[in-house]
Formats: structure tokens, sequence, C-alpha cells
């Protein structure tokens, strides 16, 4: 069984920062694809930012730059850094992970409880 705890959410001005981090508790870090997703309300649920298992990683258009994806193998952890926040980050942000096939669009296994991420101009 494999569960995905998020945490580090919160409210910010913008310009500020957050770091999001999510756990992976179970077995399989190692060979899954990686994401942070996120849904605003009234909104389609988007994808923000992927890591696959080699490393390999990617990002929509509109957090190039702004946002930093990591994992740290050792700790089961991933990371969303998030800097030069925007009223439109606004969002519950969702982390998931998956098998095989690695893209923005993939699907996923497993998925977090989200954490709400709130920024104010």
């Amino acid at each position: 069984q494999v569960q995905l705890m998020e945490s580090g959410g919160g409210s910010v001005q913008a310009g500020g920062s957050l770091k999001l981090s999510c756990e992976v508790i179970g077995d399989g870090f190692k060979e899954f694809c990686l994401g942070w997703f996120r849904q605003a309300p009234g909104k389609e649920h988007e994808g923000v930012a992927n890591i696959d298992s080699d490393g390999s990683i990617s990002y929509r258009d509109s957090v190039k730059g702004r946002f930093t994806i990591s994992k740290d193998t050792a700790q089961k952890t991933l990371y969303l850094q998030m800097s030069e926040l925007k009223p439109e980050d606004t969002a519950t942000y969702y982390c998931a992970a998956g098998y095989g096939y690695c893209a923005m669009s993939a699907a996923r296994n497993y998925w977090g409880q989200g954490t709400q991420v709130t920024v104010s101009s």
C-alpha cells in the first residue's frame, strides 16, 4: 500500500515563496513517475511539474523559472519549491505517483490528500 502525505501549503503575498513536501510511504519510490498537480475553484485539474525515475523534469509553461521540482530518494520525499508566487497560483496542490509512462498527462496510481496554497495580491 502506498500513501502520499503533502505538507507545506499556506498563505503568502504575491512575490512570496513556499515549499511543498510530499512524503511517499510504502515501496516503489525509485521507480515512480512523480508529479505535482493543482486545482483552483471552478478550474480544471492541471499538471504543474513532473519528475521521472531517471530525474527528467518538465514544467507547465506558466511556472517555468518560478517553480522547482526535486526529490530526495533516501527520504522518499518529493518537493516543489515555489517562488515569485502569483494570485493565479492559488489552488489546492496534490502530489501523485505512477508507474510506467511518465509525462505530465500520464495517469497516476496514487494521490495525496492535497494542500492549499493561497496567494494574495
